[in-house]
């Protein structure tokens, strides 16, 4: 109470200030006005931290009663058992943890509150008390915080130390028995019961330690949300508990640095990717990569709001699989009794769009093929597809330049990256991102390279067998059927992609591989077409698109002559977008990029599962409810 008066005080002494220091002059019911206010807003940050402390108080006392019903319980086991809580059975660790739990609950109390007011972020926190000198503290002020407790450190049954997570940043809880509105018993009960991974609120003041570590000094502290399970640690020995002179925050990683993976805490692939909830918990690095993939959709998306396009939405479910040479994924619409087909590209709808009028239009989205499973595929991945009428490929080169070289300079600070392109064991390459990038003719610089000069009348049959002698030739592996389309893709995969380390545009590329672009303006039997290659994987795929309709059904048909061959990824004929072309598409140019490999380039990812929050994973075998809780493969504690 004192310090509301006081400070209701000061604020009739800042409208009496503010009253003669105004150029011209408050009235008096202008000044009272003020006034009122001022002592409201004070008023009501008053009960903001009454009801903070009250709540935490009553849920506090929750806890407590849990810890003290539960620790006769604990001792009485480890006296029978011969068994240390630090050094045992994670099994028997989260059996103990639930009998926590069931004790808190036959006593009529809840262990997990509803709610908890936070009255800043750890990151707001840090900006706001970071500048405090080494030793101070504002014990005046009240601040509530929330995070998760991933270390703890016990100097004596009085004083216990924290890192408190959340929001990408850490501070150190610094837990003294003379600051807390606990009696010694109390405090030394409660907190011998927070675990590693306990989800807590805390009611302080802020201050830096001795050393100089910024700290909040808990006058209450409550679990808000236990951690059940006996988390993974590092192996890393932390001499003393004494709070220690790190900055106070960790995460030192950033967009186009190469990442560090051997300092994971949770370091097994198969968990990390299963269970990305500890992933992201122990492993802070984790998080930024994720940060980094929204930065990059933020980007792009700015991007072509700056250039005049507008963002749509186009099905997912579709009566035919067309856009794109994939296979696809076919489910069963029960209302229509009908089979429908899992997007394999938007572009069909979205070319409609720009018929219809909407001149510049974007998608980004989920696309699916229902292919193979490597490093840099999977089968549900994240496309972002535009289209531009009254503009041709040479335009989408430029502007892909200025797209890429952009965004990789405001989120790494540089046009060059360094990126384990052959995975984190060997040396990281550097990739320049410095426009203009390099541009090479797809059907010229594959006669130089191979040395060979192959028939110009791709559709022969002279065309496909001189093309699967040179395959032989070669030792270029193509799996049937042997279609001209395919070795001809097989043969620059061997000889043009292998080369493009920095981002290289492959142009021009035939109309048998090509069956939406338009035909080249002065290279017979060529489109204008290119894709776009980083560090020897295709990036973007762009093309000047077909808008004449007589030519697009008979480019149809002639894939559907690949599809007898027995290649179920050639594209059917799609009658409904002949007819949209008919009515008149502007000439327009497309352009499709995938997300998940370009995050992969910004995050320095190998496999493209370390860019998918979920990714796809084959069934575990054995598994069952009890056991899905033990953590498989994982370093387990030895002790807080």
């Amino acid at each position: 109470m004192e310090s509301t008066a006081s400070s209701l005080e000061q604020s009739s002494m800042d409208s009496i200030v503010l009253e003669f220091t105004t150029a011209e002059p408050m009235s008096k019911n202008a000044v009272k006005k003020e006034r009122k206010t001022r002592e409201r807003q004070l008023r009501e940050e008053e009960k903001k931290k009454k009801f903070v402390c009250d709540l935490s108080t009553v849920i506090h006392k929750w806890w407590l009663h849990a810890f003290q019903i539960s620790a006769t319980r604990n001792s009485e086991q480890h006296k029978q058992h011969g068994v240390d809580e630090d050094n045992m059975d994670p099994t028997q660790y989260l059996n103990n943890r639930l009998n926590a739990l069931a004790s808190l609950k036959e006593g009529g109390l809840n262990p997990y509150p509803h709610k908890f007011v936070v009255s800043m972020s750890i990151t707001e926190f840090i900006s706001k008390y970071g500048t405090l000198g080494i030793g101070e503290r504002v014990e005046n002020i009240g601040i509530s915080l929330a995070g998760r407790i991933m270390k703890k450190r016990t100097s004596s049954s009085k004083l216990y130390f924290y890192d408190l997570h959340g929001d990408g940043a850490k501070i150190q809880v610094m837990a003294d028995a003379r600051n807390s509105n606990m009696d010694e018993n109390e405090f030394s009960r409660f907190h011998s019961g927070v675990k590693r991974g306990d989800v807590v609120g805390i009611c302080g003041f802020p201050g830096k330690s001795q050393r100089g570590e910024l700290s909040i000094f808990p006058r209450l502290m409550t679990v808000l949300a236990p951690c059940l399970h006996m988390l993974p640690r590092q192996s890393v020995h932390v001499s003393g508990a004494e709070d220690h002179p790190k900055k106070a925050v960790d995460y030192t990683w950033g967009s186009g640095m190469t990442r560090k993976p051997e300092g994971y805490t949770l370091k097994d692939q198969e968990t990390r990717y299963r269970q990305r909830y500890l992933d992201l918990m122990l492993n802070p690095e984790v998080q930024q990569v994720f940060k980094t993939r929204a930065r990059v959709i933020s980007y792009y998306r700015k991007f072509l709001d700056n250039l005049g396009f507008i963002e749509v939405e186009t099905p997912v479910m579709n009566m035919t699989a067309g856009g794109a040479a994939a296979r696809p994924f076919i489910t069963h619409h029960n209302e229509m009794d009908m089979e429908l087909y899992l997007r394999v590209s938007p572009e069909l709808y979205l070319k409609k769009l720009v018929v219809g009028g909407l001149d510049r239009v974007y998608e980004i989205g989920k696309t699916f093929r229902n292919e193979g499973m490597d490093l840099t595929h999977i089968p549900e991945f994240t496309m972002c597809e535009f289209y531009m009428a009254y503009a041709d490929y040479n335009d989408l080169m430029e502007i892909a330049e200025e797209l890429l070289s952009g965004m990789v300079k405001e989120l790494t600070g540089s046009h060059k990256i360094r990126y384990h392109g052959n995975g984190w064991n060997n040396e990281p390459i550097e990739i320049d991102f410095t426009p203009p990038f390099r541009r090479m003719d797809l059907m010229e610089e594959l006669e130089s390279k191979a040395n060979i000069c192959i028939p110009k009348d791709l559709s022969s049959e002279a065309a496909n067998k001189y093309l699967l002698d040179a395959c032989e030739r070669f030792n270029v592996k193509c799996p049937p059927p042997h279609t001209t389309t395919r070795l001809l893709d097989k043969l620059v995969g061997h000889f043009l992609e292998e080369t493009c380390i920095n981002p290289t545009f492959i142009i021009n590329q035939p109309e048998i591989m090509s069956p939406l672009a338009k035909w080249h303006r002065s290279k017979r039997g060529l489109t204008e077409r290119f894709e776009l290659f980083v560090n020897k994987r295709e990036l973007c795929n762009a093309y000047t698109e077909l808008n004449d309709p007589e030519v697009q059904r008979q480019r149809f048909i002639e894939q559907l002559k690949d599809r007898q061959m027995g290649d179920d990824e050639a594209m059917v004929l799609d009658e409904s977008f002949c007819t949209a072309l008919e009515y008149g598409l502007p000439p327009t140019a497309g352009l499709g990029m995938g997300i998940d490999r370009l995050t992969m380039l910004l995050t320095d990812s190998p496999n493209v599962k370390e860019v998918l929050l979920f990714p796809a994973m084959k069934p575990q075998e054995n598994t069952s409810l009890k056991g899905a809780l033990i953590l498989p493969h994982c370093e387990l504690p030895h002790g807080e």
